[in-house]
């Protein structure tokens, strides 16, 4: 009995014999005063094992031998990374913040990061990602990452067209530095309006994003970083030539004019003027184009007062011909000597960022975006004409607090978007203002050690779509180490712009058709729809080596979709739904670092997309229901501070088959079978860095060369009631071969 009474009074001491760290974090100050910082999130790195700091600044967090790396964050500070190599008494001090941008922090430097705390779904591309391909723009920055779906989106233009969770672009809210940039008017081609090279990093968040970027995302949300000219390289170049005669140069000059300012100027300039048609249907193979594309960015930075602020500029030229070879659009513009197009775009935007963190209580900060763009474009397919103006004005208010410690955050804001459209289709005029107004609140509960959750509610007033709320809920748990569970759900509204979203149809013989007349905007009514969303992230160690496995679902349910019909071949019909609307998505995908520098990047997508059209329930045309994908990349055991290395990337995917829209009432030699063939197709591309500042690099796209044959239905009869241009299920051009040198000055 003794002994039992003995144990029972050593079991706490026995329970927490374990090894613990103890430290306290201090504010840093230049006046030597001891602040403790409380509500500090500490965790060790790759784990869900965490603590929070007490209002003493003091923490105790559980310590093993394997733990090697302690974060330390907090809002409006730096975070911190320390390596630890036992147990012992700590003390930190935290810098505060000199920026608004979050801190992504990982074990070691990787190109694509998936993050075990937050709440929401969100993969981050960095820079280095975007280089083992051309990259040459946004819309070609998605071929390695298997989230996203690259394809073309007609046989003329050379467009590349993305897909999230089996749903085309317009579903996916489309930001530059969270300020939305591809939308309404640049629907079509505004990928191809942001050079790869201007970009830092991607983020890429699944299902519903957040209330705080405004209620049109469905999908997902798609975020990209511009480069920083305070950090960015002081010149960079890049040259890019391919076999068919594509050639780019993109130049970046950086200069600090002063210890609080800095200023860049992007220039981007791309043409291509060499006629391609290898399948000889008498169609160009790609496009004839020019773009100018220029940017001057301003950035102030005062960490001292807490501020940070941007200024961009840019202005785009960009030109297209497509069509017959035999064209010449001085002679046979609106004639029937050779079907041809012209796409002249001409944009101009002015954006600025402002960003305030109170340094007396750095938990509080504020921020405000504006934007302003004008875009202008005149284009005719063939006999059919398409001209849009759209002005656009952005803005956005966002103050960022606590409740009781940094665990509990709280956003709240106000924002204003006006959108003028001015369009001349279907030798009618279309013109609408749209307005709306909203205001918006998120919180945000992060514990680390399990659970961590984002709730937020918007409320908007828009003079077309009325006055409605948006929900979103994003739910992080831990329920064992290296693990993250999620769950996310979300409601979405927006506009349909018919005409810009779907410039391909004016590229056929279809009759286009608005079948409903009683909406505010094209007679049609707004498109709704709730996304949910669960996923499962596990980290593990295999053989000596670091890999995670990722499964995840999302299904899209539209309470309300402009359905674009295309199963009469003779019309493209626009009606409001009737019935059941849904995409069903389904990704497992795994990352395995094989050996040292050799990291392998396999996925398997599953999607079910079916509507309710006219003629009953079809599955969405030309979306494959299976797809493989794998990247496999390596990079020569180059020790710190080597000049040379060679690196060595590979990319391969496969498409199942793809649904054709109806063409049974076409006559015999105008029909398509009911699927398209799978196509499989491999990108490589090896690198040679010769120095921190110089390097070259050779690739080729679809080396494989499949090629679609006959991709143009009715090429022979360009003017005849049989010619459409939209059944692109793989490439056209076939393989396509390039080189390029990136030269930079730090």
């Amino acid at each position: 009995m003794k002994h039992i009474i003995y144990i029972i009074l050593m079991l706490p001491v026995l329970m927490f014999s374990q090894d613990q760290l103890s430290g306290e974090i201090l504010e840093a100050n230049t006046e030597n005063k001891a602040i403790p910082v409380a509500g500090a999130n500490v965790f060790w790195l790759n784990t869900s094992v965490g603590a929070v700091s007490d209002i003493d600044g003091k923490f105790s967090i559980p310590y093993e031998k394997s733990y090697k790396k302690l974060v330390i964050s907090y809002v409006g500070y730096q975070t911190d990374t320390l390596t630890i190599n036992q147990p012992k008494f700590i003390t930190h001090y935290l810098k505060a913040s000199s920026a608004l941008d979050e801190v992504v922090i990982t074990s070691r430097k990787q190109s694509t990061v998936k993050s075990y705390m937050k709440a929401a779904n969100v993969i981050t591309v960095s820079s280095e990602e975007l280089l083992k391909a051309a990259c040459c723009n946004l819309s070609e920055s998605f071929e390695t990452n298997p989230s996203i779906d690259v394809n073309f989106s007609d046989a003329l233009t050379g467009t590349r067209q993305i897909k999230m969770l089996g749903l085309t672009s317009k579903y996916i809210l489309i930001t530059t530095e969270n300020v939305p940039s591809i939308r309404g008017s640049s629907q079509a081609f505004g990928l191809s309006f942001i050079p790869g090279t201007w970009v830092e990093s991607i983020q890429i968040t699944k299902g519903a994003g957040s209330v705080t970027n405004g209620f049109e995302s469905i999908a997902g949300q798609i975020n990209a970083e511009l480069q920083k000219p305070s950090t960015d390289d002081r010149f960079f170049a890049n040259l890019y030539v391919a076999n068919s005669e594509r050639m780019e140069l993109n130049t970046h000059i950086n200069t600090k004019v002063s210890d609080k300012w800095s200023t860049g100027f992007y220039i981007h300039g791309n043409t291509h003027q060499q006629k391609h048609d290898v399948n000889d249907d008498g169609f160009l193979d790609m496009p004839l184009y020019n773009q100018i594309n220029v940017m001057n960015r301003w950035q102030y930075t005062n960490p001292q007062k807490g501020l940070v602020s941007f200024l961009n500029v840019r202005y785009l030229n960009d030109s297209k011909q497509a069509g017959q070879v035999d064209f010449d659009p001085d002679r046979d513009q609106f004639t029937t000597n050779f079907w041809g197009s012209e796409i002249e775009t001409e944009r101009f935007e002015l954006t600025t960022k402002f960003g305030y963190v109170n340094p007396e209580i750095p938990w509080q900060s504020l921020g405000v975006q504006l934007a302003f763009s004008t875009h202008n474009q005149e284009s005719y397919y063939g006999l059919n004409r398409y001209d849009i103006n759209h002005n656009s004005v952005y803005s956005n208010v966002i103050y960022n607090s606590i409740i009781s410690d940094s665990r509990h955050k709280i956003k709240t804001g106000l924002s204003f978007t006006y959108d003028h459209y001015d369009e001349l289709a279907l030798n009618s005029d279309f013109e609408r203002s749209e307005r709306s107004f909203g205001g918006f609140f998120e919180y945000a509960y992060d514990n680390l050690d399990k659970l961590t959750l984002t709730a937020g509610l918007r409320f908007d007033t828009h003079n077309l779509l009325g006055e409605f709320f948006t929900p979103r809920l994003h739910l992080r748990y831990t329920p064992w180490e290296k693990s993250a569970l999620r769950f996310s759900v979300g409601r979405g509204k927006r506009s349909a712009n018919i005409f810009a979203e779907n410039q391909s149809m004016f590229a056929t013989s279809r009759t286009i058709n608005i079948l409903n007349t009683n909406g505010n905007i094209y007679g049609l009514d707004p498109e709704i729809a709730w996304n949910y969303g669960v996923s499962y992230l596990q980290g593990f160690n295999l053989f000596g080596r670091k890999g995670d496995v990722t499964f995840d679902f999302y299904r899209t349910d539209f309470q309300n979709q402009v359905v674009v019909d295309w199963e009469n071949p003779q019309e493209v019909n626009f009606y409001n739904l009737k019935g059941d609307s849904y995409a069903n998505s389904f990704q497992l995908e795994l990352n395995y670092n094989i050996f040292e520098h050799f990291d392998l990047r396999t996925a398997y997508k599953y999607y079910d997309v079916q509507t309710d059209y006219l003629t009953g329930k079809l599955s969405k045309p030309l979306v494959p229901k299976h797809r493989f994908f794998a990247n496999a990349s390596y990079v020569t055991n180059a020790e710190e501070g080597a000049k040379s290395r060679w690196k060595f990337d590979v990319t391969y995917n496969w498409l199942s088959e793809q649904r054709f829209a109806s063409t049974s009432s076409n006559p015999v030699e105008y029909r398509l079978p009911e699927e398209s063939p799978t196509v499989g197709t491999l990108n490589a591309q090896v690198t040679k860095v010769f120095s921190p500042k110089f390097e070259v690099y050779v690739g080729g796209e679809n080396v494989t060369n499949v090629r679609q044959d006959n991709p143009i239905l009715g090429a022979n009869d360009p003017f005849g009631s049989n010619f459409d241009t939209t059944f692109v299920y793989g490439p056209i051009f076939g393989s396509m071969y390039y080189a390029g040198l990136r030269f930079k000055i730090k």
